[in-house]
């Protein structure tokens, strides 16, 4: 097969080429990558952002976060992990085979050592462990089949960035994550770095470096970048593509017990409530109508409460304290 070289790890640009490659690129023979993200998590097209990102480590961490076009869960990418993805003609999506789209990467960790299985529908796992989990989509034609190899991903930052959860279940998730989850540099060859693992499946993939590489126009190059610039870096995209939520937090401050109930679609608020002990100067409602039509985000729900700090609407409770309420989402 022959393959494509991505642009880096920025995690936005990734995602686009991914996207821009299954429905422009209309090659006649399969087309293949090996890649990389930097700390990132990327949302199904379907998941609501909301619900499946800690959003105070991932700001915390810059860690970066993306939907992609295809189904599925949530998943961590790092620079430990090795993305995949196979860009396949096909001439029907009833011919889409999850099963045949896994054995390429399965004969290739065959051929350099690694003792995996294929389990399920999508996944690839050695000694019971998933090290692998997969997605796909398809367009016009074509056949994007797309996952990643956990070689030394960091299990800590997977459970903090996915799971909105209190510290002291961290190290519990930590640890049944673990027991889920493999990573292959523990199954492999002791001499065999992510380097060496990742020239071992080029070589096997590209039919023992046969294969050249597909080489794309500064057209198209510039075409992918926009398409990230313009889609795939927005919060439209990543947050606002969300299904419609109701969002309930309670929190308990010097200042008072609150409550904040929210419903959201698109991403914005459609109607807010807060409720609770507090002591408010003026009544809150005064000022409901600045947050309906805004982004479901923290710095802009802090930035309202800030423009009205003067009408101690909630009290003594600090503007940054209310805000945080909506980086904790019970959606």
């Amino acid at each position: 097969m022959q393959f494509i070289k991505y642009f880096g790890t920025d995690a936005y640009t990734n995602i686009a080429m991914d996207t821009w490659l299954l429905y422009h690129l209309k090659a006649k023979e399969p087309v293949f990558s090996l890649w990389q993200n930097k700390r990132a998590v990327i949302v199904g097209r379907n998941q609501n952002t909301f619900a499946e990102v800690n959003q105070d480590f991932i700001d915390q961490n810059k860690v970066q976060v993306v939907r992609r076009v295809s189904g599925g869960g949530a998943v961590y990418h790092d620079l430990g992990n090795i993305c995949f993805t196979f860009f396949v003609p096909v001439q029907s999506s009833s011919q889409v085979d999850f099963h045949k789209f896994v054995k390429p990467m399965y004969d290739a960790l065959q051929e350099v050592g690694i003792d995996a299985r294929i389990s399920g529908r999508n996944d690839l796992t050695v000694d019971g462990k998933k090290i692998s989990g997969n997605a796909q989509r398809y367009a016009g034609g074509y056949l994007m089949h797309h996952g990643t190899l956990l070689w030394d991903t960091d299990v800590d930052s997977m459970v903090r960035s996915l799971n909105v959860a209190d510290e002291k279940f961290i190290s519990k998730a930590a640890k049944s994550v673990r027991s889920r989850v493999g990573n292959i540099k523990n199954y492999a060859p002791a001499d065999l770095t992510l380097e060496k693992f990742w020239a071992a499946l080029q070589y096997y993939l590209t039919d023992e470096g046969k294969d050249s590489e597909y080489l794309l126009s500064d057209q198209q190059k510039q075409a992918i970048k926009d398409l990230a610039k313009n889609r795939f870096s927005t919060w439209e995209w990543n947050y606002g593509n969300s299904p419609e939520f109701d969002f309930n937090n309670h929190k308990k401050f010097t200042g008072g017990g609150i409550d904040v109930h929210a419903n959201v679609k698109e991403g914005l608020i459609t109607d807010i409530d807060f409720t609770g002990d507090f002591l408010g100067v003026r009544d809150w409602r005064e000022i409901k109508d600045q947050f309906i039509g805004q982004p479901f985000d923290e710095k802009k729900i802090y930035q309202i409460l800030k423009k009205n700090a003067d009408g101690q609407y909630f009290g003594s409770i600090d503007d940054h304290q209310l805000a945080s309420m909506f980086s904790s989402a019970k959606v």
